[in-house]
């Protein structure tokens, strides 16, 4: 199997050298120095690559990746803590009691996401 027979099961696979060595069992490295032509593919690795091809793109394994929205609307609070903005508007509100009554009596209409 040439390099650009490995690029050509990647494009048609539609996935990234990583997700490939992850359904093949070889490092990510392993992969990019076969398309580079500086290493060559067993029988057994491009066997593999056929039934992948043969099952297609659903046969290779892929995280889930949350949705940039989900991370945008704030659903994800792991990750909006490191939003500076966050931590902007919690001084404002521990500062201002007022402002705290205001945004506990909001607060009370979504659920909190550490019991979700």
């Amino acid at each position: 199997m040439s390099p650009d027979d490995i690029k050509e099961v990647r494009k048609k696979l539609a996935c990234t050298a990583k997700e490939l060595a992850g359904a093949l069992g070889v490092e990510q490295s392993t992969v990019l120095a076969w398309e580079k032509a500086t290493l060559f593919p067993t029988k057994i690795y491009v066997d593999r690559m056929t039934e992948l091809l043969a099952k297609g793109p659903s046969a290779i394994p892929r995280k889930a990746i949350k949705p940039k929205e989900q991370v945008r609307d704030g659903s994800d609070p792991l990750r909006a803590l490191a939003d500076p903005q966050v931590w902007e508007l919690v001084r404002k509100i521990a500062a201002n009691k007022k402002f705290r009554d205001e945004v506990a009596k909001l607060a009370e209409g979504y659920p909190d996401p550490a019991t979700e």
